[in-house]
């Protein structure tokens, strides 16, 4: 694994040649965690390249942005199905989607790196993929797609 530090970011990287995500197809399932929660980002990122969940994820460098928050960012290809199922299991194991008071998994987006790069935040992002369209959000089994 490869550890890099870029200006607001630590990236994590498979050591594998030929694993590079092509810009127009990529895009990222998101974790968001608390600035106390840091070394529990670290510890996901590194989990998440040793067990090939992704080639590539970053997480806000909390120490240098001093955010009172951080994003974790799991990249994959959007048309890659297989890739969202892996991301979204690792998401149900470690319990990265949160619940709303009815026990309902929250509909979290995949958002692609094309809607970032044109400023797609907030209320003028549209998700076109989200856990809905792999995971029943009241039970949280796999949808037979």
């Amino acid at each position: 694994m490869v550890i890099e530090k870029t200006p607001g970011w630590i990236r994590y990287h498979e050591t594998k040649a030929g694993k590079t995500l092509d810009i127009h197809k990529s895009g990222k399932w998101m974790y968001f965690f608390e600035a106390k929660d840091v070394a529990f980002a670290r510890d996901l990122c590194c989990k998440a390249i040793d067990n090939h969940i992704v080639t590539t994820c970053k997480h806000t460098d909390i120490e240098e942005t001093g955010f009172p928050q951080g994003v974790i960012c799991f990249y994959i290809h959007f048309d890659d199905i297989e890739a969202h199922k892996r991301v979204i299991a690792f998401f149900l194991e470690n319990n990265l989607i949160r619940k709303t008071a009815a026990g309902k998994l929250y509909n979290i987006s995949f958002k692609l790196d094309e809607q970032t790069l044109a400023g797609e935040y907030g209320e003028d992002f549209r998700a076109k993929i989200c856990l809905s369209d792999f995971v029943d959000l009241s039970t949280g089994k796999w949808l037979n797609k």
